[in-house]
Formats: C-alpha cells, structure tokens, sequence
C-alpha cells in the first residue's frame, strides 16, 4: 500500500508516517524498484497501533524504547508489559480525570438549562 494510502486509511499525515520512519519508530518500509514506499499488513498493523498509543498520550520516547525492546525477542516481553501497564495505569488516572471534567460541564450545563426554564416560565405567568 502507498503512503498516501496509508495517510487516508490511518488519518495520519504522509508526514507524520515518514518522520515515525525516520525517527525508528516505524520499521524501513519496504520499496518498489521506483523507490515508492510499500506499507505490507505488518506495516499497517504497527502504524494503528502506533496511532491509538498515541491518541491515548504515550510519547513517542516511550513507544520507541517499546519498539527497541521488540527487536530484542521474547527475552523483552516481561520489559514491554511493564511499559504497557504503566501507560494503562496513567490512562485511567487520565480517564477519572477527564470523568471529573464532564460530571462537571454536565452539572453546569444543567445549572444553565433549569436558569432558562425559569425565565421562560416566568414570561408565561
């Protein structure tokens, strides 16, 4: 698949795709005898993941250290799930967070809708 493929399915700039390959974070993708890069699955599997890693907040440091421990083996995997916890741990903190930030826009949302229905049912009286 072309980059510019991959750009339109991930969402993600050609940009964005080419500097993650620069910076190690994505693999030397493959490339035709033209020179044009060629995501294959495993390509596109690691770009969404990468995506969804990043929506969530990890840094980029982190999903490189988390790549680097990849191409180490299996020797890594207790190293790799210990990365993974600990980002799902700061994404729970972050999600009660956010919680806490929606229950109160609701309760003022609220605050304004009962404000405007007083006022109109005090024209209607």
């Amino acid at each position: 698949m072309k980059i510019s493929e991959v750009s339109e399915q991930s969402g993600l700039s050609v940009d964005t795709l080419r500097y993650y390959e620069k910076i190690g974070l994505l693999p030397p993708v493959n490339r035709t005898d033209s020179g044009i890069r060629n995501f294959d699955e495993l390509d596109l599997r690691r770009v969404n993941f990468i995506k969804c890693m990043r929506a969530a907040g990890l840094p980029i440091e982190v999903l490189i250290e988390y790549y680097a421990l990849v191409q180490q083996g299996d020797e890594t995997i207790e190293a790799r799930k210990q990365i993974l916890q600990k980002q799902r741990a700061q994404l729970v903190t972050k999600m009660a967070e956010m919680q806490e930030t929606l229950d109160l826009l609701n309760h003022k949302i609220q605050v304004y809708e009962n404000a405007v229905l007083k006022k109109e049912q005090e024209l209607t009286d």
